[in-house]
């Protein structure tokens, strides 16, 4: 006899993993669009920061942050950097985002960050290490590649501290946020954020709330996949 296939449960939430990077403007419009879909939707999903570096060759103390901005995308004031920064700006209130690129001096190697959040993520505390990096470094111009910096987020959100930077200071986790990110390089993930629902739909950019809840009621229909 032929396996009857079963829907999922519609009483389960649905697993979504988020690809981001903590120097990605992006990213944190693109989560605070998730979260406005997800605190209208029930159950509401669960959500899993995975990691992603948009420059690796970043030196890991960081680069002077206009020099490297500038070789990027140029620096005449029509330039795609000046054009992204002002759409940026004007997206970000309604959001909750004060983006002060001003601020900003040093563009920061991330790696470090990325293994702080799977620390605070095996504490239940991912939401709220991922809102005071991306805060720390958007809104606060502090670099986010700096251990001081990074101990001081740990100890806001509850982490131990100290612990934080011994661990920081050593190579605890570094080769597996690189696999990890190597990983999702081989999926064809080339950009961020992207969003993966229930391992089996993908949503890249910032999107608008509606586009979640879409993909989302969608994703809670999928049938569970094979073990």
């Amino acid at each position: 006899m032929a396996k009857r296939k079963t829907s999922k449960p519609s009483n389960l939430p649905v697993e979504v993993d988020i690809i981001s990077d903590f120097v990605c403007p992006w990213c944190w419009l693109g989560y605070k669009q998730f979260l406005e879909a997800a605190d209208k939707t029930k159950p509401r999903p669960n959500l899993a920061f995975r990691p992603y570096m948009l420059d690796a060759s970043v030196p890991e103390d960081g680069a002077d942050y206009h020099e490297y901005m500038n070789a990027k995308f140029g620096e005449k004031p029509d330039s795609r950097f000046t054009a992204m920064k002002e759409q940026l700006e004007a997206a970000g209130p309604d959001a909750g985002i004060a983006f002060d690129f001003k601020a900003i001096t040093r563009r920061p190697n991330t790696l470090k960050a990325h293994r702080l959040m799977r620390w605070a993520q095996g504490q239940d505390l991912g939401a709220a290490c991922a809102e005071n990096l991306f805060r720390a470094y958007m809104e606060n111009g502090e670099d986010i590649g700096d251990v001081d910096v990074l101990c001081a987020i740990a100890d806001k959100i509850g982490m131990d501290a100290e612990l934080v930077r011994e661990l920081l200071n050593s190579d605890k986790d570094k080769v597996d946020i690189q696999n990890e990110i190597l990983f999702f390089r081989g999926l064809g993930v080339t950009g961020v954020p992207t969003f993966i629902y229930a391992g089996q739909m993908a949503v890249t950019g910032a999107q608008p709330p509606q586009t979640h809840r879409k993909v989302l009621a969608d994703a809670a229909k999928l049938e569970p996949q094979d073990s």
